[in-house]
């Protein structure tokens, strides 16, 4: 499996201002209360999506006191965790492929806004299922250059099931199925590596690249209008830009 993410990007996005670190914070609460609440409460040793979401919350350096109100809070009230989970596939400019996924109270208000952030980059939401089959859905695991000897977190990953390993500017990409994705994940925090990302995420099979500014323009103003609503969860999409 060819590696196109770039490890820079993670680390870009990790150096966000702090209200954009507050919308991630946030974003990461609702995950946690999913977790609790469809994992099986608020045990990370017996709720393996809560042990890989508390896992995905510290590489993006969200505080361990944060992360422990926000499973007590959900563990405490799992009544009142009403988030739904929604997606949403369409077309940017260029018929760059979009996945959003969102964890909402009002489906209505998200689809809404989800829906004008295409229409306003100038693009379109289309039907489920209408792009997500130009993706793959795969673990992802980055790993800083000098936080680990190449040849042992490229064995160590392998052995716990890893199927591609991939230097990169920087640092390492460990690519794992979804299903194999928590075993790897756990085999390099036994290794006390740290890691600068660790989540499910979706890669595409091809990239779609952008050559005039007016689509260039239409793709960050999407792109933009999408991060800023506290209903986004995440956005894939295949621009290589």
């Amino acid at each position: 499996m060819a590696g196109h993410s770039k490890f820079a990007n993670i680390k870009h996005r990790k150096g966000k201002n702090d209200a954009a670190k507050g919308r991630v914070f946030t974003r990461l609460g609702r995950e946690i209360a999913m977790a609790v609440k469809h994992g099986g409460g608020g045990d990370p040793t017996s709720n393996m999506k809560l042990k890989d979401t508390i896992a995905k919350c510290k590489a993006e350096n969200m505080p361990n006191d944060t992360i422990e109100r926000s499973i007590k809070k959900a563990a405490g009230d799992i009544d009142q965790v009403n988030f739904e989970a929604a997606t949403y596939e369409g077309y940017g400019p260029g018929g760059v492929a979009v996945i959003v996924n969102v964890l909402t109270d009002n489906r209505n208000r998200a689809a809404a806004n989800v829906r004008n952030a295409f229409t306003k980059g100038n693009g379109n939401m289309g039907t489920p299922g209408c792009v997500s089959f130009m993706f793959n859905e795969v673990g992802q695991i980055m790993v800083e250059t000098d936080a680990a000897d190449e040849e042992e977190l490229m064995l160590l990953t392998a052995d716990a099931g890893a199927d591609d390993f991939i230097p990169q500017d920087g640092g390492y990409e460990i690519l794992t199925s979804a299903e194999n994705f928590s075993a790897v994940r756990e085999a390099i925090e036994a290794a006390e590596i740290p890691m600068v990302s660790a989540e499910i995420t979706m890669l595409p099979q091809t990239y779609a690249t952008l050559s005039t500014p007016e689509d260039l323009k239409h793709m960050n103003k999407m792109l933009d209008l999408l991060d800023d609503e506290d209903d986004v969860q995440n956005v894939y999409h295949n621009w290589e830009g």
